[in-house]
């Protein structure tokens, strides 16, 4: 009884890990308009590109769609990443409810 309830537990724990995956992407290798579109249709990405201020290092972020991909608590916030044709480009990344960076508070 205790194997057979193990191991379904392990089939389900595999299962749910595999619908969890998210792609990797360069986004070196996008135009812009590309990215803004990978992100659009798979919701959510991962995507590595070169940082700014320090040379040779590479940076990740998992950038999203809109607010509906973000944890519970987090919405999607405004970013921008170098893509190929542009150093900088709009695209939505998921920060805290209570961060508040501008010291705006909203009642």
């Amino acid at each position: 009884m205790r194997k057979s309830i193990l191991l379904g537990l392990a089939i389900a724990c595999a299962a749910v890990s595999q619908a969890l995956a998210i792609n990797r992407y360069n986004a070196l290798s996008y135009t812009c308009p590309q990215a803004q579109a990978l992100i659009q249709r798979e919701r959510a990405v991962i995507l590595r590109y070169p940082a700014e201020r320090v040379r040779n290092m590479t940076l990740y972020d998992r950038f999203v769609s809109n607010s509906d991909s973000c944890d519970v608590g987090y919405y999607a916030y405004l970013s921008y990443i170098p893509t190929r044709g542009a150093s900088v480009c709009p695209v939505y990344t998921c920060r805290p409810s209570t961060d508040f960076d501008d010291d705006i508070i909203i009642p």
